[in-house]
């Protein structure tokens, strides 16, 4: 009983672990206000040195905006971006990006 007890514990945290905080795009609009300086306000920079943002997946944004924000990966603008943003700003503003279309 004790090793199903645990087994069944065990299943619950690995199927938690991989869930994504769900994005409000609706509420990401004026999180994502600074954002767009860079990327544009329909995801789409002006400038080849900063990436067009329309149309990744959500998933995809999310992951490479926690990534700045937890140094796996560096960039001065970005980190100083990134670091008051919690985990619902993340996923709201890569809902944004993610609803606009790629062009």
């Amino acid at each position: 009983m004790r090793y199903g007890t645990i087994v069944a514990a065990a299943f619950a945290l690995m199927a938690g672990a991989g869930q994504a905080i769900a994005g409000d795009a609706e509420a990401g609009r004026a999180k994502a206000a600074t954002c767009v300086a860079c990327h544009g306000p329909t995801g789409i920079s002006v400038n080849p040195l900063w990436p067009n943002l329309a149309g990744q997946q959500e998933a995809y944004l999310a992951k490479q905006i926690t990534a700045f924000k937890d140094g796996t990966r560096s960039d001065p603008s970005m980190t100083a971006m990134v670091t008051a943003l919690s985990e619902q700003d993340i996923a709201d503003i890569a809902a944004v990006f993610a609803a606009q279309t790629c062009k």
